[in-house]
């Protein structure tokens, strides 16, 4: 594949997971972070729907060198002529479970397309604080391309999981997980926000549980994430949950952890 036909590649890619973005427009040689705003959940999906559209395999451990468009063409153009095939990660039954939390009876299951009003008025109700833990950014209001991609997901690459309460009749998130997984098929990103009412409930335990469940019944051998250095109340879930935390010297804001899902 030429270059042209790669760049337009990696363009789709970006477009379909940032659609207000006019590609034409991107400059090939600055960081696409400073380009095009996404979250690191976002590019993870952009990395892997470029492996799945070219047929590759891109480790994560090649990720850094996908900063720019000029570095992902140059990147890509050796492997496609030798392509690989990721694998994608077994099926394995998603929990529809009921838990007593504070009293209240709390229902985790899968987030459905038709939760997008849910979705929406769950992140309304966040904190600012709340906001930029989950989405690195303080944005009340999701459009309508960053709600689909939160709901629209396949239950394979991209599993999410909601705490739903009904109180009076009236369903609400009250808590959402999700992880990614990379082009390989062998490990996930994942991401929680949960409702500022419900911190210190415990519920955040409950789905990051259920999660990791899923996670490792599906084959996966490892899950990582991205905690702000000040949420010391979830670095200390990762820690109960058996995360190692790892932080980078360059990067004071935030710590990775991540968890081996081979071993219980």
């Amino acid at each position: 594949m030429d270059p042209a036909s790669l760049r337009a590649a990696v363009e789709a890619a970006i477009a379909a997971a940032a659609p207000g973005t006019d590609v034409s427009r991107l400059a090939a040689d600055r960081p696409l972070r400073e380009q095009v705003d996404l979250d690191s959940l976002d590019w993870l999906n952009v990395v892997a729907a470029l492996g799945e559209r070219l047929g590759i395999a891109i480790p994560e451990a090649d990720y850094g060198r996908l900063e720019t468009l000029e570095a992902i063409v140059g990147y890509l153009a050796p492997r496609v002529e030798h392509p690989g095939s990721p694998t994608a990660p077994a099926s394995a039954e998603l929990p529809d479970a009921r838990h007593l939390v504070h009293g209240t009876e709390v229902e985790v299951r899968p987030m459905r397309a038709d939760d997008k009003p849910l979705e929406a008025d769950f992140v309304r109700r966040l904190s600012s604080e709340s906001r930029y833990g989950r989405f690195m950014a303080t944005v009340r209001e999701l459009s309508p391309a960053k709600l689909a991609y939160l709901t629209e997901v396949d239950q394979v690459r991209h599993v999410a999981l909601v705490a739903v309460v009904d109180p009076g009749g009236t369903p609400a998130i009250v808590g959402v997980v999700r992880y990614v997984v990379d082009p390989a098929g062998r490990n996930c990103e994942f991401a929680i926000a949960i409702d500022d009412g419900w911190h210190h409930s415990g519920l955040a335990g409950i789905l990051m549980g259920h999660l990791v469940e899923v996670a490792r019944a599906r084959g996966l051998e490892a899950m990582e994430g991205f905690v702000l250095a000040a949420n010391s109340a979830m670095l200390h879930l990762a820690h109960q949950l058996g995360f190692a935390s790892h932080h980078d010297p360059g990067d004071r804001d935030t710590v990775r952890v991540a968890l081996d899902l081979r071993h219980r």
